[in-house]
């Protein structure tokens, strides 16, 4: 069997969800995916980023990574999305690209693949868990399967959220805890696409 393609897409303003991601593509390659690193398209525009050395130095020193395209989902056999939270909402760059995905889930091309989400907050009880699962509701019109982390590895009951990988940002840095957490639910999410994938073919 061929190995499972996985598109990791994101958005990320200062670095932490890049971060996350990072974290998130080595456990789906170690788990034997191929892997897809995309960020969304940076929609604010540069008065705003100025305000900010982090955000302007964080789009400079990921100037390489390519964005993501409606063929990356259509590539993929399964999809994770980062963000911060807005409001206990995904970031409008992230909706922006999910508002772009109309024609390939009217051609039934999002259905069927495993679906899943990460995050970050500045501050805890930031709308982390609301967050993910508002993203949930897109991958249920989609018709995707959703594979949350659940408590499913030693590393959750550390990291404590069952929804998907998050991060309080006013701590610091990702941790080590954290970054284990999103290498699990990356390899969690391989997994189970692989069976699918085999289920399928069989």
């Amino acid at each position: 069997m061929e190995p499972v393609n996985v598109a990791i897409i994101y958005y990320s303003a200062t670095g932490t969800v890049h971060t996350l991601a990072q974290a998130v593509a080595e456990g789906a390659e170690k788990a034997g995916a191929n892997v897809r690193l995309r960020k969304v398209a940076e929609l604010a525009p540069p008065e705003a980023i100025s305000t900010r050395p982090e955000w302007a130095q964080h789009l400079q020193d990921t100037a390489g990574v390519p964005e993501a395209g409606l063929d990356d989902l259509d590539w993929a056999d399964a999809v994770l999305f980062g963000t911060p939270t807005r409001f206990g909402n995904p970031a409008s760059p992230l909706r922006a690209f999910i508002d772009t995905t109309g024609p390939l889930w009217f051609q039934g091309k999002l259905a069927d693949k495993v679906y899943s989400a990460f995050t970050a907050s500045n501050t805890a009880h930031g709308g982390q868990e609301s967050t993910l699962l508002a993203l949930g509701n897109t991958f249920y019109h989609w018709g995707g399967i959703i594979v949350p982390p659940g408590y499913t590895d030693p590393i959750q009951f550390q990291s404590g959220n069952p929804y998907g990988t998050s991060h309080v940002v006013g701590d610091g840095p990702p941790s080590e805890v954290i970054l284990q957490a999103a290498r699990h639910q990356a390899r969690r999410v391989v997994d189970t696409a692989a069976a699918l994938k085999i289920g399928r073919a069989a």
